[in-house]
């Protein structure tokens, strides 16, 4: 049985619970969408779009954080190493 709010205090912060959670977890869908797209984009041959899917990543990426959903170092460890395998995929192929 799901806990209930007696007090008007506290049906409130149920409710604002609720919607921040709402909020805070389709941002942190949308990245992980994003992520795992620049992920099988840089797997694949064409450096371009992977170049597009790594940039659309990290703006989602950066936003999350700016909203603080995700913490900023996290971001940032997200980043340089979606980064760094884009770099060892297209490095490697290029030359």
């Amino acid at each position: 049985m799901p806990h209930i709010p007696v007090h008007p205090s506290a049906e409130k912060r149920r409710r604002q619970s609720l919607k921040r959670y709402a909020r805070n977890h389709a941002i942190k869908a949308r990245a992980h969408t994003a992520v795992k797209q620049a992920i099988e984009t840089i797997g694949g041959s064409d450096r371009a779009a992977a170049e597009q899917a790594l940039r659309e990543a990290v703006k989602v990426l950066n936003k999350a954080a700016s909203k603080g959903t995700i913490h900023r170092n996290t971001v940032s460890r997200r980043i340089a190493r979606l980064s760094a395998r884009l770099h060892k995929t297209h490095a490697a192929r290029t030359s």
